[in-house]
């Protein structure tokens, strides 16, 4: 399985009407097919946003940095799938699909060990059939150059 780098960007609001900027991956069928990625990981991270809920300069810079060491661990051998980006309403949120929520688990510790302690949350849940995943991809027809 070739593991894409194609994402799109789109646009949408939460139940409280504040944007939301989806970065989604694109060209993922080979694995959701697979049946080996069951488990979806989401990271949270709360902020202090603007007045458009969207994170400091600073703040999204120390966040981008974050998501590389997260994305460079956790892919080196396709172990998960970083599939959305979600931005906006004082939050960030990482979306991975995972083949084992017990070694992401030790891999995130390890990527995040040169980071102070970062105020995030995670979330699991099995999801064998990607619904997260095809409920953002369906916002792909909304998509921003």
């Amino acid at each position: 399985m070739r593991l894409s780098n194609e994402w799109f960007t789109a646009l949408s609001e939460d139940e409280s009407g504040n944007l939301v900027t989806i970065y989604g991956r694109d060209e993922l069928g080979e694995f959701i097919q697979s049946g080996k990625f069951k488990e979806r990981v989401e990271i949270t991270w709360k902020y202090e946003g603007d007045e458009k809920g969207m994170p400091g300069d600073a703040l999204a810079e120390q966040m981008e940095n974050v998501q590389e060491a997260l994305k460079k661990a956790m892919e080196k051998d396709k172990l998960s799938i970083l599939t959305a980006v979600y931005t906006g309403a004082g939050e960030k949120v990482w979306i991975y699909y995972t083949r084992t929520v017990r070694v992401f688990g030790e891999r995130l510790n390890e990527a995040l060990s040169s980071f102070e302690l970062l105020p995030i949350s995670i979330y699991t849940e099995i999801d064998p059939e990607w619904e997260e995943y095809l409920d953002m991809y369906e916002m792909k027809q909304w998509a921003v150059d």
